[in-house]
């Protein structure tokens, strides 16, 4: 589109084209007030873009206050590009999970692929060094030509970027559900290490001192994404392509050895990833966190395509990019040091003392406009919040046990769910073992990598099971934290902080927003009472297609320092003779639980209950075990319960066990009740855990046949089957579908 096309402030304002950018009549009229007067075509854009919900948090701003964000070893809140908490030894954790839900429904490899990079940025913007990658993944069930296809392509996307900018690719998550059969979740986290005197902040300081726009050219690629990531899905979004963009991994790996050399310049005031929202966030936010302003002028911008418009340079979204202010009179310097790697680095204008973004083109003001008005001031909506009949209904219902005939076929269909199912089909095509510093690759409860010359290393997850927030979201929000707390334990690690991806429908709707309150009450309530503060994160509402939402899915990525490498604990058991404990009783709890859904084809009534204190005081027992040498294995109960577990604890190894149960044996073995853990202990060990480990039981001992052996006391054997088989099963399944 060349300048002279675009429509005068008139005709934006006679023939509301404001609305096609996102903007309602409302707060077209708040732009015309903070302006005194009709902003241009570039101007406008400029609002719509930064006051979507994407980068204004306008709907979700009053339930992001719930969030506890600071403690005693948080360094960075929300607010930057990523979360930072102390690790000691004057060393830090970087980290922060983002969502790019949209792109990748209608653009599945690119918009995987861009998810990666941009979190990578947001990362080593910060000054760290990106050590790991980790995914959530949501999509409809494995049955249509299109969820296939969705879930192949996001597969590649992330694995070809991860594997190519050589960051391992460690763990994560992967489920399936009919809600997500038209808009698949994609949120991607990285974790990144820092040594505290290198941690940088993106904001312009210092009026006289130069932007530069480095890294790759900007093109017409992804513009308006952040707008297109702020409404639904329908029929027309394929024509919403232009606005997904496309991701270089090599030249991303330059760019960011080139950023990390740059942040031991004394040159460097200020540097920000150009994420949604391109040159337009990226500009008015570090102007704006620094109380000055910006002044640029676009013919100075490196452009990869011809007679671009003001508005496209702005809006752009092109991968690869950042923006960073440098002292003036070291321009030269910079664009050296950035010319070593092969990237350009253009200077394009100055820090002002005014708080104005100010823009020319072609000799001409094309947009002048107060960072503020575009940052600060976004309108904020306290949305109308009602209860939906469904919750009032699935409340009233009792708990009941479903009918299990045979134990050892439900096992295996169990095992065969693809939410159960080893996700090896998905991670073996990422390189999990890049920079050899991963410890604990994908497959146990979480990633652990190591962190070099010192004797720590670092845990990390991401969890969600959406299915119990969809029956209860408050007690659900309390869930994903609290398993993800659990994740992190069973790896040998205390939990420090976390970052949430809360993934949602319409916060138009009063029920939809009822469910976003309800979950940040239920995560806030959780993260005080297991200290684990929320560092940082992303909102991503509008997860929904033709008018149908997904189930709400606010992931938990949360990471946790081992303080020992002898305290590294894996799931597999590790030899005959081991007593096997489970810590905890299961309780008549079936709703949104794996063996609900399997035999009933649906889920409903009350989701599992928990009690965050004994949650806590489990989580503590089982940690102080582990540092204590006496725990030999550890695992998480959770989707399938404990015979899934115990199945899960076996695969991978030659070994079998025999379990004896005493309870209703349907409840015992497939129940989901929480704060439960199946662990292995040896025998010499058994006193010291069971002093420190207090609602611990021996249900039996690891065996050396490779088999399964479940009895009860009064029905006797339930299940007697061959590990092999059962894990066949498990691994067989996704393929299985796929093919």
């Amino acid at each position: 589109m060349s300048l002279l096309l675009e429509p005068s402030p008139e005709i934006i304002k006679s023939q509301r084209e404001y609305a096609a950018m996102g903007l309602t009549d409302e707060e077209f009229t708040m732009v015309e007030n903070m302006l005194g007067r009709t902003p241009n075509y570039t101007e406008t854009g400029l609002f719509s873009v930064m006051w979507s919900e994407h980068c204004s948090y306008k709907n979700s701003k009053p339930i992001l206050k719930k969030f506890p964000t600071s403690g005693e070893n948080v360094l960075q809140g929300p607010g930057e590009g990523a979360g930072i908490v102390d690790i000691g030894d004057g060393q830090a954790v970087v980290f922060k999970i983002e969502s790019h839900n949209h792109p990748s429904a209608i653009e599945p490899y690119q918009g995987a692929a861009t998810g990666v990079g941009g979190i990578i940025r947001d990362v080593f913007s910060m000054g760290a060094r990106p050590i790991a990658v980790l995914n959530s993944l949501r999509f409809g069930e494995l049955e249509t030509a299109r969820v296939k296809y969705l879930f192949k392509e996001v597969v590649a996307g992330i694995a070809g970027y991860g594997n190519c900018i050589g960051i391992p690719t460690v763990g994560g998550e992967i489920q399936f559900d009919p809600s997500y059969e038209g808009n698949p979740l994609v949120n991607a986290m990285c974790v990144g290490l820092i040594n505290h005197e290198d941690i940088q902040k993106g904001q312009a300081h210092g009026a006289g001192n130069v932007v530069m726009h480095v890294g790759a050219k900007t093109g017409r690629d992804g513009i308006h994404g952040a707008t297109f990531a702020s409404e639904e899905l329908t029929d027309s979004s394929e024509g919403n392509r232009p606005a997904v963009q496309v991701g270089d991994p090599f030249m991303e790996k330059l760019l960011m050895e080139a950023c990390l050399e740059l942040i031991q310049h004394d040159a460097l005031v200020g540097i920000q990833d150009m994420g949604a929202a391109g040159l337009a966030s990226s500009s008015a936010e570090m102007a704006c966190k620094a109380g000055m302003g910006i002044t640029m002028n676009l013919d100075l911008v490196p452009q990869r395509e011809p007679g671009m418009t003001a508005y496209e340079m702005m809006l752009s979204e092109s991968q690869e990019r950042m923006l960073i202010v440098v002292k003036k009179g070291s321009e030269d310097e910079i664009a050296a040091l950035f010319a070593k790697y092969g990237l350009e680095a253009a200077a394009v204008g100055m820090v002002t003392e005014e708080k104005l973004l100010t823009l020319t083109h072609k000799g001409e003001v094309v947009a002048n406009v107060p960072v503020d008005a575009l940052v600060e001031e976004a309108p904020v909506y306290y949305k109308p919040s009602s209860e939906p009949k469904y919750f009032r209904d699935f409340q009233a219902m009792s708990n009941v046990a479903p009918v299990v005939d045979d134990f050892k076929e439900t096992l295996v269909g169990l095992l065969s769910q693809p939410t159960i199912a080893s996700k090896e089909w998905a991670y073996n095509q990422f390189d999990t073992m890049v920079r050899t510093n991963t410890v604990v690759p994908p497959g146990s409860d979480a990633a652990v990598v190591r962190i070099r010359e010192t004797n720590k290393a670092l845990a990390m997850t991401t969890d969600c099971n959406a299915r119990y927030l969809h029956l209860d979201p408050e007690v659900g929000g309390k869930i994903a934290v609290a398993e993800a707390a659990r994740n992190i334990i069973c790896s040998g690690a205390e939990p420090l902080a976390v970052t949430d991806n809360l993934n949602f429908g319409n916060p138009e709707k009063p029920e939809i927003f009822w469910q976003i309150e309800k979950a940040a009450d239920g995560i806030s309530e959780a993260c005080k009472t297991l200290g684990t503060p929320v560092i940082g994160g992303n909102v991503s509402l509008y997860n929904e297609t033709n008018g149908e939402a997904i189930y709400p899915t606010p992931v938990i990525g949360m990471v946790g320092l081992i303080k020992n490498l002898s305290h590294i604990t894996t799931q597999q058991f590790k030899k005959p003779g081991d007593l096997i404990f489970v810590i905890g009783n299961a309780k008549t709890e079936f709703g949104g639980s794996e063996l609900q859904k399997m035999i009933e084809g649906k889920i409903f009534g009350k989701s599992p209950s928990i009690n965050l204190e004994l949650e806590k005081q489990r989580q503590q027992q089982l940690l102080k075990a582990i540092q204590n040498g006496c725990v030999a294995s550890a695992h998480d109960l959770s989707e399938g319960g404990l015979a899934v577990a115990l199945s899960e604890s076996l695969f991978g190894t030659e070994l079998g066990a025999r379990i004896i149960v005493d309870m209703e044996a349907v409840t015992e073995l497939f129940s989901e009740t929480q704060s439960r853990f199946v662990v292995s202990v040896s025998p010499e060990h058994r006193e010291t855990f069971e002093k420190v480990v207090r609602d611990a039981s021996c249900i039996g001992a690891v065996t050396n046949n490779g088999v399964l052996t479940i009895s009860h006391e009064q029905d006797g054997l339930l299940i007697d089957t061959t590990v092999q088989s059962l894990e066949q099963a498990w691994k067989g399944a996704i393929p299985c579908l796929l093919n």
